[in-house]
């Protein structure tokens, strides 16, 4: 990683901008094993929460509307954060292409009171480091939301790019390739109750991106998913991510923490099934169609730990 500069910004990044910025660089981009990041941290002050935007995202993610006095969605400061992640993944000096990234994991969680539609945090985000997959490479991006100086909300997101490389496929259980049995699923995790099955539109995608901002162009049309190697628009892993939320904080109680691995993109439109099962401190779950496992994560109540490394 190059030297360390923060940016502070006042208002978030509009992301039409960068997408484009971002598009025209990816051509030039060759991600390699010994690549830096740059060292940008941005922090935005005092970032607002959109209450039509709010209103559209818990419509899309089938949530509790809340006023704004009421706690936001677990995942929201993500959605708030993502302008930050993506104008650092759109500099001329980040490694890795922007369009056709995927979201492959996440880890996140409350670090102190539960941020409300009112509140104004302070957002810090940058790039932490690359890890080789056996498909490529992944970036670990690194949110914290602050108030009054103080975390009170963090998460750890991996994004893979896809490319070729020479290395030999990640041995099972690595952190590059989790050990999973046919169809995705960890070999180690338990059978889990079907609960719900869920119909997926084919106009999902491009919802969730007029909510979140996320306009990755796998999400939006057949025509612009085909050529980073899908034959259909995917479902944001984030929208998957929050949907399960809502049902496991239906069933068990309000979350203060999540982790999830994206294993197989949904296609869109198209079904999946929803499974999950109470634990002592939460619930884990997973989301299943076509015989293959699209994601797979646990949610806790307990009081929220910062996740590692953030």
């Amino acid at each position: 990683m190059t030297a360390a500069r923060t940016i502070t910004l006042a208002a978030a990044p509009p992301l039409a901008p960068l997408l484009a910025r971002a598009a025209a660089r990816a051509p030039f981009k060759r991600p390699t094993a010994g690549a830096a990041l740059p060292g940008t941290r941005l922090v935005l002050t005092g970032a607002r929460t959109d209450p039509a935007r709010l209103a559209a995202y818990a419509e899309v993610c089938v949530l509790p509307r809340g006023g704004p006095g009421a706690p936001l969605p677990l995942l929201y400061p993500h959605v708030l954060g993502f302008p930050l992640a993506l104008r650092i993944m759109a500099e001329r000096d980040f490694p890795l292409p922007l369009p056709g990234l995927v979201h492959t994991r996440i880890e996140l969680g409350r670090t102190g009171p539960a941020l409300r539609a009112d509140d104004r945090p302070d957002l810090h985000v940058h790039a932490e480091s690359l890890v080789p997959h056996r498909r490529g490479t992944e970036v670990v991006v690194v949110t914290e939301a602050r108030i009054g100086g103080e975390p009170v909300w963090a998460s750890r997101s991996r994004y893979l790019a896809r490319h070729r490389t020479t290395a030999p496929d990640t041995p099972p259980g690595s952190a590059g390739a989790p050990d999973t049995a046919p169809g995705g699923r960890d070999r180690n995790a338990p059978e889990l109750p079907g609960l719900a099955r869920w119909e997926l539109p084919g106009d999902l995608g491009r919802r969730y991106a007029a909510a979140s901002g996320d306009r990755n162009p796998i999400h939006l049309h057949v025509l612009t998913a085909r050529p980073f190697g899908f034959r259909r628009a995917v479902a944001h892993g984030m929208w998957s991510l929050a949907r399960c939320l809502a049902e496991a904080e239906r069933a068990e109680g309000a979350a203060t923490g999540a982790r999830a691995t994206f294993r197989a993109p949904v296609l869109l439109p198209g079904a999946v099934h929803y499974a999950a099962a109470p634990t002592a401190d939460g619930t884990v779950f997973r989301l299943r169609g076509g015989g293959r496992t699209h994601v797979e994560g646990s949610t806790r109540r307990a009081a929220a730990e910062r996740p590692e490394g953030a």
